[in-house]
């Protein structure tokens, strides 16, 4: 078990519920007709404890390893290996390097276990733990030390951001089905559900999937201790992330979940301390169907349905003005004319 973070603290705090309830109430023109927009900006009230919640220096920050599994055919990510997919984000010729630029948002690219070299860059940070994993099927993808060391490390890189919202997501060759086996064992859920892509998956690439997976989950069937599931099917990048979100929950820091590498860190995060849920808001970052069955595990919804294939954190990047948005529908909105809410002394 990896050291602790500070205790993280629940949201709920119905004193302060009500009063960010009133001050929406107070903008006539807006309460009740912007959707979710509204319990979002609630939501963010709650998690930053005040009124007028406000974010300063957004991140994503973006993990990448390879995985074992992947000696098995599967999660090509179309033929790119994980490190040149990087080196194309690191050179900008990926769409969230650039939504994220025009966004405001401060991208950080860790290499938390390529197998392959990759060129320094300003944004890469290197806390590789190894070259890749091991192949779950045959043995357990990571030690427990190295998972620890992951998460540790994930910690780390949190403790050292300075801002309070931190977009999670993960990359790698392998890393949504090594995220599956994680969801399917800690969620009891089935993992043929999580790896269906959508329609137009070939029922033999599926078939072959599912022999993988279903391989990988007979051979550690007894594995249910939260750690032990990550170190036997996960990757260094969703512990890492499991670090990332514990340290952000902790300061209050708002967590922008894409993909299923960052479901995953969540679930295991969420059972090593459950209040970390209350700082998660999810968006949909591609069109695997599987997420769906992810997200349910949660009992949330998507900020976005754009149909997109893309699970490098370019749906965390879109999802940020909806966010800001809802933040500032407490915090910049005029009120209407007439009384203004009571607001307890100790908000601001």
């Amino acid at each position: 078990m990896p050291a602790n973070p500070n205790p993280i603290s629940p949201t709920a705090n119905p004193t302060l519920e009500r009063a960010l309830r009133v001050t929406l109430e107070f903008r006539a023109e807006t309460v009740g007709s912007l959707g979710q927009l509204e319990p979002l900006a609630i939501r963010l009230g709650l998690m930053q404890d005040t009124l007028t919640p406000h974010f300063r220096n957004p991140q994503i920050v973006l993990i990448a390893a390879d995985h074992g599994l992947a000696v098995d055919g599967i999660g090509t990510m179309g033929g790119a290996s994980t490190a040149s997919r990087v080196q194309q984000l690191l050179n900008g010729q990926l769409p969230v390097a650039v939504f994220a630029r025009q966004q405001g948002l401060q991208l950080t690219v860790v290499d938390a276990g390529l197998a392959e070299p990759v060129e320094h860059h300003p944004r890469l940070l290197s806390r590789k733990i190894a070259h890749g994993t091991r192949n779950a099927r045959v043995s357990s993808a990571m030690s427990l030390k190295q998972a620890n060391a992951a998460i540790r490390a994930g910690m780390e890189i949190a403790d050292a951001l300075t801002g309070n919202a931190i977009a999670c997501a993960g990359m790698g060759v392998g890393s949504q089905e090594s995220a599956a086996l994680v969801l399917s064992r800690l969620g009891a859920c089935s993992v043929n559900d999580l790896v269906v892509s959508g329609p137009d998956m070939r029922q033999d690439e599926l078939m072959h999937l599912q022999t993988i997976l279903q391989a990988a989950q007979a051979r550690h069937v007894d594995v249910t201790d939260p750690i032990e599931v990550l170190a036997v099917f996960g990757g260094f990048e969703i512990a890492m992330l499991v670090g990332v979100m514990l340290v952000a929950a902790s300061k209050r820091h708002l967590i922008v979940v894409d993909g299923m590498a960052a479901c995953a860190a969540l679930k295991v995060a969420a059972l090593i301390a459950p209040p970390v849920t209350d700082y998660a808001v999810f968006c949909r970052s591609n069109t695997h169907r599987g997420l769906d069955e992810a997200m349910a595990l949660f009992h949330a919804s998507a900020l976005l349905e754009f149909g997109m294939e893309s699970a490098d954190g370019t749906g965390a990047a879109l999802a940020w003005p909806l966010i800001r948005s809802a933040a500032a529908l407490l915090s910049e909105v005029a009120d209407a004319d007439g009384p203004t809410p009571s607001r307890p002394a100790d908000w601001s």
